[in-house]
């Protein structure tokens, strides 16, 4: 079965973004690349079921098992050595991505308390956006009872432009809640 936010995409972004910016070419009409879940925990080095935690609850969100990433260097004023955990990421291409995106729009971002919209300037200029989510329960695969610390994770959606414009208008109409923008509705043709 076709994710629901990729046929969204096919059927309503697609013409949408054409006639918009004018492509002749259907290959110029920007696409959603990957995304990437990042989770830094620095003091997972002296606690390893922390990281444990962390790693977990990286895979259930993403349904992908995470990697760890080690310190490059030693910091001395950090207490890190290099080759110590300090962080676990997931990227996920194709369904996997189009599945994660869909329950990032419709569920986990509107459970964010005193939710006002995305901020519109996390773009890179390079046509990527990378949002910050500063608690992990907002996603319902987690178990409240079950976590083990509270942390925060970066969330980076690479598109095919290099255009922040044409990223902007890509997610505005795949539906994320930019502050300032009416929501548009999946399935739906945005007015």
């Amino acid at each position: 079965m076709e994710p629901r936010l990729k046929v969204h995409y096919e059927n309503h972004v697609k013409p949408k973004l054409q006639a918009e910016f004018g492509f002749k070419n259907p290959h110029q009409i920007p696409k959603v690349v990957k995304v990437v879940l990042n989770v830094g925990i620095g003091e997972a080095s002296r606690d390893q079921k922390l990281l444990e935690s962390v790693m977990d609850e990286l895979a259930v969100i993403s349904g992908q098992k995470p990697t760890l990433n080690r310190a490059k260097r030693s910091i001395a004023n950090f207490q890190l050595r290099e080759g110590m955990p300090v962080g676990a990421s997931v990227t996920l291409r194709g369904d996997r991505m189009w599945y994660f995106l869909d329950r990032l729009i419709a569920t986990a971002i509107p459970r964010v308390r005193d939710f006002r919209g995305l901020n519109t300037r996390s773009f890179d200029g390079r046509g990527n956006y990378t949002m910050g989510v500063r608690e992990q329960i907002i996603f319902p695969e987690i178990d409240y009872d079950n976590v083990r610390k509270i942390h925060g994770m970066d969330i980076t959606v690479v598109t095919s432009t290099d255009k922040d414009d044409e990223a902007f208008a890509l997610l505005r109409e795949l539906g994320f809640p930019f502050r300032g923008q009416v929501p548009v509705q999946i399935g739906q043709a945005a007015s």
